[in-house]
């Protein structure tokens, strides 16, 4: 653990060489060169026709719910390297929240988790919300309105009998749904279609192949284990287990085990870390 650890300042010196890079190569380098490249997915998508690219495997393909681009949307207002310069400051912070200071330069230089940061995508927003859901479970309406199956860590709460938690996780989401359809109702149906479309269709080379029908049993059982021996660790490693299509940057929900641990088990939080790479 001492060899992982490094003084606060040794993350923020790593938190802002990333931020610096991730920045400046959003442009002008494009797709093939530039960062920010799953960013470019919902930074493209207008509230007037969220799903004019929706294909799976479209390189700017948007395909979460229309309630996540409505959060996002004042973002996307912004010009590109701006929203990339906010954008990689959320997912950072994400890292910062899921490590801890001693452990933010370990976490960002975890292949994964610079390759997620790089890109853009949401896995780290998620594995905050499944590590917050815990005390909060609305925090569980961001991975139910834009991955949808991760959603699968909340059989947590219906094996332990915890249906309070449960109400409030699908009720908050319901609601969520239910506000942003009467601003934008046709897009709500079109994203229904769209899930249809695309279910069944794995990654590409940068996702790990193996298909979900393979990984959401086991993602099944390792949360009902996890719920019956108090392990809430196994709640972000069964939802990534059950990422519609494994991509490799997805893995760094693994990130998400540090805050979970046992509190006598904090202390060996660095050698998980390590397992985990």
């Amino acid at each position: 653990m001492e060899r992982l650890e490094t003084p606060p300042w040794v993350g923020l010196v790593v938190a802002l060489a990333i931020w610096g890079l991730v920045v400046v190569f959003a442009e002008p380098w494009g797709r093939l060169w530039g960062t920010g490249q799953d960013a470019r997915c919902y930074y493209q998508a207008t509230l007037a026709d969220p799903y004019l690219h929706s294909s799976w495997n479209d390189p700017i393909a948007y395909v979460y719910s229309p309630a996540f681009l409505q959060l996002v949307s004042p973002l996307t207002a912004l010009p590109w390297q701006a929203f990339m310069a906010v954008w990689t400051t959320l997912l950072i912070g994400a890292v910062r929240f899921l490590t801890g200071p001693r452990l933010l330069a370990v976490g960002l230089l975890f292949p994964f988790t610079a390759m997620e940061v790089a890109g853009g995508n949401v896995s780290l927003l998620l594995a905050v919300a499944i590590v917050i859901g815990f005390r909060w479970p609305a925090a569980w309406a961001l991975v139910l309105l834009t991955k949808i199956t991760p959603g699968i860590g909340l059989l947590w709460f219906a094996v332990r009998g915890e249906w309070r938690s449960l109400v409030i996780a699908f009720g908050v989401t319901a609601i969520v749904v239910a506000v942003s359809a009467l601003v934008m109702p046709v897009a709500w149906r079109q994203w229904l279609d769209v899930i249809v479309a695309n279910a069944g269709k794995g990654g590409t080379w940068a996702s790990v192949p193996v298909p979900l029908l393979i990984r959401l049993p086991i993602a099944v059982a390792v949360v009902v284990w996890g719920a019956r021996t108090d392990r809430r660790w196994t709640v972000p490693v069964a939802s990534m287990l059950a990422l519609p299509a494994l991509w490799y940057g997805g893995l760094s929900m693994l990130l998400a085990v540090i805050p979970l641990l046992p509190r006598d088990g904090r202390a060996q939080r660095g050698p998980a870390v390590a397992a985990a790479a």
